[in-house]
């Protein structure tokens, strides 16, 4: 296979993957994975965001296909993943467990890389913690680690995104306002917020649920670029399937605050044990759904890590300099 010099706006062109399948995991869940690049490459695990959006093909634009061995992976309910959207025995402990049990089923004695985006992140940073021994390196994007602060930045009246977009956050104010039994007032607290859209995720009824869902997508894909991208608002609209796995999946975690200790990801009794793992952090610095400062927080309890501010981003791994620095990281990485 060959591959050509990337250029930041495109990245890597991979083929079909070399290999592809269902991993069941506990008595409900198989988790779909895919394989791309070199069978025999440095094995990089690539760990998608949501809760709930799964994996495509153009994740795997960052890594060179003769050096790298890709994995990607739908977490449980999400993509390919069935059941579709589901929430039972759907926790952070059973997501990092699932990335062990690939490991494992795939033959791989170590990740040359783990590679996570927003909640990507949380989830590569619980899994290194849990697992230091078999990573190699930490490449991550947008950081979240699903503390109470940043869920209030997310769906608080005065969070950051609520100040940025206010016509988004009305608008998913008032259809909550709408469906909900609950005062006004109390909606404006953000576990109220949640635990009330999670009732309308999760209702039985797919008028509710599927309505809930793309105001909700709506509200989240607007503030995640620096302007407006009608590719991604034409998701919310077009695909159903896509609109309940990614909203009702990221309600459930954010409900129960990913079933992690508040800030435990960052404390420095769990950075130490990823101490000696190198780690390289890009960071938007006009990322409204995970603003810098958790990537400043991290970058300073670890000291092997490296932070890349991307001057003009937002939140997406796709806007230029952001895009751009990722495949620049990686080549670096092939190198070494």
């Amino acid at each position: 296979m060959t591959s050509s010099t990337p250029k930041p706006s495109s990245g890597y062109g991979h083929e079909d993957p070399f290999d592809s399948g269902f991993l069941p995991v506990g008595d409900i869940h198989n988790i779909w994975y895919a394989q791309y690049g070199a069978p025999n490459g440095r094995p990089v695990m690539f760990l998608h965001g949501g809760p709930g959006g799964g994996t495509k093909l153009a994740n795997t634009c960052f890594f060179d296909p003769e050096v790298y061995r890709v994995v990607l992976m739908d977490q449980r309910g999400a993509g390919k993943s069935t059941p579709v959207a589901e929430i039972r025995e759907n926790t952070t402990h059973h997501l990092v467990e699932d990335i062990e049990q690939l490991r494992k089923h795939l033959n791989i004695d170590k990740w040359a890389m783990v590679f996570g985006g927003s909640w990507g992140s949380s989830l590569a940073l619980a899994y290194a913690q849990g697992h230091p021994q078999v990573v190699g390196a930490l490449v991550l994007r947008g950081i979240f680690t699903v503390r109470k602060s940043e869920l209030v930045n997310n769906f608080g009246a005065h969070g950051v995104i609520s100040q940025v977009f206010p016509e988004e956050y009305d608008e998913l104010m008032q259809y909550l306002r709408s469906q909900s039994t609950k005062g006004p007032q109390s909606l404006d607290e953000p576990a109220t917020m949640l635990s009330e859209y999670y009732r309308l995720l999760c209702h039985e009824d797919p008028r509710i649920h599927k309505a809930a869902a793309r105001v909700w997508n709506k509200y989240e894909t607007t503030a995640s670029t620096l302007t407006r991208d009608p590719g991604l608002m034409q998701k919310v609209v077009r695909t159903e399937k896509w609109n309940i796995q990614q909203a009702r999946i990221e309600c459930h975690y954010f409900v129960h605050e990913a079933w992690l200790e508040d800030g435990i990801l960052l404390k420095p009794s769990s950075l130490e044990r990823i101490e000696d793992i190198p780690c390289e952090i890009v960071q938007g610095r006009y990322d409204m759904v995970c603003p810098a400062r958790t990537a400043w927080e991290l970058h300073k309890g670890l000291k092997n890590s490296t932070l890349h501010m991307i001057p003009d981003a937002g939140h997406s791994a796709n806007e230029h300099g952001t895009k751009a620095k990722l495949i620049e990281i990686c080549d670096n990485m092939a190198r070494m």
